[in-house]
């Protein structure tokens, strides 16, 4: 029984990006490889501090009871963005509707319209979060999209999704609490002081 021919593409064939990026992965691991705008990104591993805010932060969504029944609470999971061909983004914290599964389109990454909300937790790459991400997100419609700025420790809260970015942008500082629209499935309100102190180095 002889064995099927197997095609290789030629090999001074250009990677595609998503190829790159892919590779990348591979070769860094722990790194978050991301495509926003055509443009490959990557963020490196995240520090204590980060993951803690991100415990605290999804603390108030589960006892909300936003990770059973209609939506769910998930953390790193691919978001595939309307902005590029090969666009994609992996938030830091996710509400998604429980039937994500079946939404699935490549790479690991899902329909932007099953999110109910984004999540991200500043690094050293903050300006990506702050700007690029605010673009890409509102883009993908993505109804509130919440940055925890951890070098300004301040909480943003955007909402309203229009092309070019969000409508309503508001912020909230530490002694305040964030409420967020009851569109993702509750009502929930961030302490803003204790994550910002959850996402500040102890030393």
């Amino acid at each position: 029984m002889s064995a099927a021919a197997v095609e290789h593409p030629c090999d001074d064939e250009p990677e595609t990006l998503l190829e790159t990026a892919n590779r990348l992965m591979e070769q860094l691991p722990g790194h978050r490889v991301e495509i926003i705008g055509g443009v490959i990104t990557v963020a490196p591993p995240p520090d204590g501090p980060h993951a803690r805010a991100l415990t605290k932060l999804m603390r108030p969504f589960i006892a909300a009871g936003l990770d059973d029944g209609e939506t769910e609470v998930l953390q790193g999971i691919g978001l595939w963005l309307p902005s590029g061909p090969e666009d994609f983004v992996i938030p830091d914290l996710a509400i998604v509707d429980a039937d994500l599964d079946e939404h699935l389109i490549e790479n690991n990454c899902y329909d932007p319209a099953c999110f109910r909300l984004v999540l991200e937790v500043t690094s050293g790459n903050y300006q990506n979060d702050l700007r690029h991400k605010v673009t890409a997100y509102a883009q993908a419609k993505i109804p509130v999209y919440v940055i925890v700025d951890r070098k300004h420790g301040r909480v943003h809260v955007l909402t309203e999704p229009l092309p070019a970015g969000y409508d309503r942008h508001e912020v909230y500082a530490p002694g305040q609490e964030a409420p967020l629209p009851a569109s993702i499935g509750a009502e929930v309100s961030l302490n803003v002081d204790e994550i910002v102190r959850a996402g500040r180095p102890k030393r």
